[in-house]
């Protein structure tokens, strides 16, 4: 494989993991949307203080930092608040590890975390609004 397949390939396998990682967050925030009394009943069930803010935080944190990603805009910051928010997810919502399905969730939070986390470290590709920005701008530092 020559260098500049090698590059499309990195660049497609970025913008591609990029995506998946945001479409987990972005469907939930559809959810959210879609039954938020039911969002803010499930909040409530698990004893968390002022449920309805904590559904406002939680959909703002999905549906922007799922936008972010997928245009890969601000990145590096997106990723490190939602590899955050999917911990605390998984500690708040997921912490009954007895039962199977909870322990799949919890381990499914922390593993989007690590490739949050990866994200993050190696930032978001060429094909990204944060590489565009930086090509037009010399002086910019990598992007954050």
């Amino acid at each position: 494989m020559n260098q500049a397949s090698f590059q499309a390939t990195t660049d497609a396998a970025a913008l591609s993991a990029r995506t998946l990682m945001a479409a987990i967050f972005l469907v939930s925030a559809a959810g959210k949307v879609a039954d938020p009394a039911g969002t803010i009943g499930y909040i409530a069930s698990v004893g968390l203080p002022v449920p309805a803010l904590a559904y406002g935080v939680a959909l703002l944190a999905e549906l922007l930092g799922g936008l972010l990603l997928t245009l890969g805009w601000r990145t590096r910051w997106a990723a490190i608040a939602l590899a955050g928010f999917s911990v605390t997810s998984a500690l708040l919502f997921h912490n009954a590890v007895g039962d199977q399905n909870q322990l799949f969730h919890f381990l499914k939070n922390l593993a989007m975390a690590g490739g949050l986390l990866q994200l993050a470290a190696f930032g978001p590709g060429r094909l990204s609004l944060d590489a565009k920005a930086n090509r037009q701008s010399p002086a910019a530092s990598v992007a954050v």
